[in-house]
């Protein structure tokens, strides 16, 4: 990645979360905002995630703040609850059209875009924008089973960056992860 070229980064929170969760790694997103900017001049980093609006308490308020308070351009919307035909209950909250549509305004102002996501719906979305003359990475990973990269994204891409490349740059100390892992663990017995 040359350093004059300007770069926009469109995170998929859901999917970057199932991704780091499945390969058993934290992102420290202060070091993931160190490593975008070496890779150009940085003209936007979006982060999408949908919430749930009626729980007392959000595990990802805090790093939304964080992430919002940093630079980062948080985009949310409010999660949908639907009961399955099991009974249990399910949360929806796709948040697909919001980041094509960010991509797609931003096309004209970059000549690089990076999107962390393996959702195949994606792939329509990198096509466009190549049309547009913009070079598109894809961030995500064939290291898990299944992969969380989808085939037809992947080969759709400039260039694809498998997550486990990025973990000695943006992981988060394990020592953190093992503890955090045991706080809520402590916070889970502390509620029942």
């Amino acid at each position: 990645m040359s350093s004059s070229e300007r770069v926009a980064v469109f995170i998929d929170g859901a999917n970057l979360y199932a991704a780091t969760r499945t390969l058993e790694f934290d992102i420290d997103y202060r070091k993931l905002l160190a490593e975008i900017k070496s890779w150009g001049r940085l003209i936007r980093v979006f982060y999408y995630t949908a919430i749930v609006e009626d729980e007392e308490y959000s595990s990802i308020r805090p790093l939304l703040d964080w992430l919002d308070y940093n630079g980062f351009s948080v985009v949310t919307k409010n999660a949908k609850s639907y009961v399955d035909d099991t009974g249990r209950r399910k949360i929806k909250g796709n948040m697909d059209i919001e980041l094509a549509i960010d991509a797609m305004e931003l096309a004209p102002f970059v000549d690089h875009a990076v999107i962390f996501s393996g959702d195949g719906d994606f792939t329509r979305v990198v096509e466009a924008m190549q049309r547009k003359g913009v070079r598109v990475s894809v961030v995500s990973t064939l290291a898990t089973k299944p992969p969380m990269i989808a085939d037809e994204l992947r080969r759709q891409c400039d260039e694809f960056v498998d997550l486990t490349q990025l973990i000695p740059k943006i992981g988060r100390d394990p020592e953190v992860r093992a503890e955090r892992i045991r706080k809520r663990s402590e916070t889970k017995m502390d509620l029942e």
